[in-house]
């Protein structure tokens, strides 16, 4: 079969003949591959980035995690890989797979899971999200951050905040939701006043964080107590696009009601993933068939894998490989 293969970190894939996979117990099925979204979870993996990375195999392994695929009965589902989704075949695990609804394309279908995980698991498991709450997220013109928006108010949300470095995009956002939005281009005294104001008049609950870096630290500073009583502030950061690392004041922790956490793989417990499957996915998808939920993909095909790996698409466009 064909497929992409990675043979060093660092490298590009290679489109090339490589061994079909076989299923190794009864919990996995051999598929049909139709499309897998590249994202930049697959990029930071492959580069040896991502603290889940490992290193390939002496003969190379093919990459991708996960995708949209067909049974050996015909039967579209989105699953997690065992083997790599970026091939003509894989063998998936039946109780990580998602039968789709009439009306999805394959490239939503592929390209939306990974925004649910980084946008829905931060909000119900970490979060606790609750109707009426309002939320701030950090970074929302990206793919993910454009669909937390949604699934945000779809949670009922009552107020959406968002920020980021286009200004274009960020006003696009309103469309989907957001009721207000910061631009983190402007000066630091400016980006903390507006903020600041937007916190006195409709206190935050919620902030989901795909930035990290310096804006966080301005947020966490918008957000410190006076010696007053605080409303409880769930600061769940999902990604590091600007930084792995900040300077946190114990100040922050003290003065205010704070719970500060993470949402990512290690994060999660057995019964929220498995919760991820039966409940959370199949509520997405079926929104996304109805237009309820709204994504933008970029759809290429596999053969030509390596000259488009590292291809910049527009700001909250995610990248689908049909096969």
């Amino acid at each position: 079969m064909k497929a992409a293969v990675l043979y060093k970190k660092g490298d590009l894939p290679v489109y090339t003949e490589t061994t079909e996979p076989t299923p190794q117990n009864e919990n996995e099925v051999l598929v049909t591959v139709k499309a897998v979204a590249i994202k930049h979870f697959d990029k930071g993996r492959a580069s040896g980035s991502h603290y889940s990375s490992n290193a390939p195999r002496e003969n190379g392994r093919v990459i991708g995690g996960d995708g949209v695929c067909l049974l050996p009965d015909g039967t579209s589902v989105y699953g997690m890989g065992v083997s790599g989704m970026l091939a003509e075949k894989a063998v998936i695990d039946t109780n990580r797979m998602v039968t789709l609804p009439d009306g999805l394309s394959d490239a939503v279908a592929a390209a939306l899971p990974n925004a649910i995980i980084g946008a829905a698991m931060g909000l119900r498991f970490k979060a606790d999200i609750q109707p009426g709450d309002t939320v701030l997220i950090n970074g929302a013109t990206g793919f993910t951050g454009r669909v937390a928006v949604q699934v945000a108010k779809h949670y009922g949300a009552k107020k959406v905040i968002v920020t980021g470095r286009n200004q274009q995009a960020l006003e696009s956002l309103l469309a989907l939701g957001a009721d207000a939005l910061v631009s983190v281009v402007q000066d630091d005294e400016s980006f903390v006043q507006q903020l600041a104001t937007i916190q006195a008049a409709t206190p935050i609950d919620i902030i989901i964080d795909y930035l990290w870096g310096h804006t966080a630290e301005m947020i966490l500073a918008c957000i410190k107590g006076d010696g007053s009583f605080t409303n409880s502030i769930r600061y769940v950061s999902v990604g590091s696009v600007t930084g792995d690392l900040i300077q946190l004041s114990a100040a922050n922790l003290r003065s205010v009601d704070l719970q500060l956490t993470g949402s990512g793989l290690g994060a999660w417990s057995k019964q929220q993933v498995g919760l991820l499957f039966s409940n959370i996915l199949p509520e997405m998808f079926l929104l996304a068939a109805t237009g309820k939920l709204v994504v933008d993909t970029v759809e290429v095909k596999l053969p030509d894998i390596t000259e488009l790996w590292n291809l910049e698409v527009a700001g909250g466009q995610r990248l689908v490989v049909t096969i």
